[in-house]
């Protein structure tokens, strides 16, 4: 598949899943929703990995210009930022370890899962 054709893969999913949150009730992020449906199709073999490899590995390895516009918008609102410091450094201390201590446990079943499959396959 063509890097073009790549592309338009991925955009068009992103597309959809910008309708699909447009249409829920509850604010929910469309890239987020993206990630979801990309990996539905990728588990419903609708594309192989190979298939858009080359694309999304040129968009992983220039990641850090798309943060370029968040860092620009916390410099414009660092009023309101200021504004708020603390309920935000409250957050972020309570939030970061309970992300890592998740994470770390969604992954430990994530292992446990593969190996007991592995161990029924044999």
């Amino acid at each position: 598949m063509s890097v073009l054709a790549q592309l338009a893969v991925i955009f068009l999913v992103c597309l959809i899943s910008e309708g699909i949150c447009a249409l829920l009730p509850i604010a929910f992020p469309a890239a987020v929703m993206a990630m979801v449906l990309l990996l539905l199709l990728l588990f419903g073999r609708a594309f192989k990995p190979e298939q858009l490899r080359e694309s999304s590995d040129f968009l992983l390895d220039h990641m850090a210009f798309f943060f370029v516009p968040g860092c620009v918008s916390l410099i414009k609102y660092w009023d309101v930022m200021a504004a708020n410091l603390l309920p935000i450094l409250v957050i972020i201390l309570v939030t970061t370890p309970l992300v890592f201590f998740l994470t770390g446990h969604a992954v430990q079943l994530t292992l446990r899962l593969m190996t007991r499959k592995e161990e029924t396959k044999q």
